[in-house]
């Protein structure tokens, strides 16, 4: 997220290895709310995002970020950002900023799920499951900046129906600096984890991993109150409906005291590849 600046509203970005070899859509959003940040003329919060992944981004090109400075109002501040390589847009989004202000309060509950400290990693049961772990799987679960800790383990690669819900225990691997934009940034970039398969849970039994055909679509987040990145959040994801070859899945984002911080919303492609 540390940006380049190469004129005014216009930042360059480095990209995050990927398994898949195109760019991780997490990076993108993070970045883009970075750069739409170092527009601001003061501290405004995040308080909202909305995105469309436009074209696949490649990793061996680096994105160009063009930053709208659409409104600076009096509580709130808007930006337009759109992600480009060779030229091409792959990536728009609008986001909101907004003065701390006092108001209405009501919220969700945390679902009751156990504690972080009953679970293990996923990589911990990687490294349990050795010999019955695809070789892919150790790919997908190597570096990702977060550590995860799901109340249920669910290998992907297993021909399994799962009922469309999943929860992930869920911390940022190094800590951050006390900057709630950093946070916010950082809770960007590791929304876009696992909220899309959720979607594919229910059809497990109908297809191999690598016969599906899957890319986020559009992503949306609210950020309701203060939490950090670098303590345990709890991602509870349920995806509602899966249709016209499209999922749509929806993250509530609890601290471990329970208190809901953030909501994230994706639809994402779920198609079946075409064999040749």
């Amino acid at each position: 997220m540390n940006l380049e600046q190469i004129d005014d509203n216009l930042f360059r970005g480095e990209n995050f290895d990927t398994v898949s070899g195109i760019l991780f859509g997490g990076q993108v959003l993070a970045q883009s709310l970075t750069a739409a940040r170092r527009t601001l003329n003061d501290d405004r919060r995040l308080h909202s995002m909305h995105a469309y992944f436009i074209l696949a981004g490649k990793l061996d090109r680096p994105v160009i970020f063009h930053v709208d400075t659409i409104r600076d109002g009096r509580s709130f501040t808007t930006r337009r950002v759109v992600a480009v390589q060779n030229g091409t847009p792959i990536f728009n989004m609008s986001c909101s900023f907004q003065k701390d202000e006092e108001g209405f309060e009501h919220r969700d509950e945390m679902p009751d799920v156990p504690h972080h400290s009953q679970l293990i990693t996923d990589v911990e049961w990687l490294e349990q499951n050795q010999d019955s772990a695809p070789p892919i799987m150790k790919k997908f679960l190597r570096n990702r900046f977060f550590h995860f800790k799901p109340t249920e383990i669910i290998n992907p690669f297993e021909l399994k129906a799962h009922q469309p819900t999943q929860s992930i225990w869920l911390k940022c691997a190094e800590p951050l600096p006390d900057n709630p934009a950093v946070h916010g940034e950082a809770l960007a970039f590791v929304s876009d984890f696992n909220l899309m398969m959720t979607g594919t849970l229910p059809h497990g039994d109908q297809f191999r991993l690598d016969q599906l055909q899957t890319a986020s679509l559009d992503h949306a987040m609210w950020l309701h109150r203060p939490f950090r990145a670098d303590e345990w959040l709890l991602y509870h994801i349920t995806s509602p409906s899966a249709s016209n070859a499209r999922g749509l899945n929806i993250g509530r984002i609890f601290n471990e005291d329970g208190v809901l911080v953030a909501t994230a919303v994706q639809e994402g492609l779920m198609r079946m590849k075409r064999r040749s």
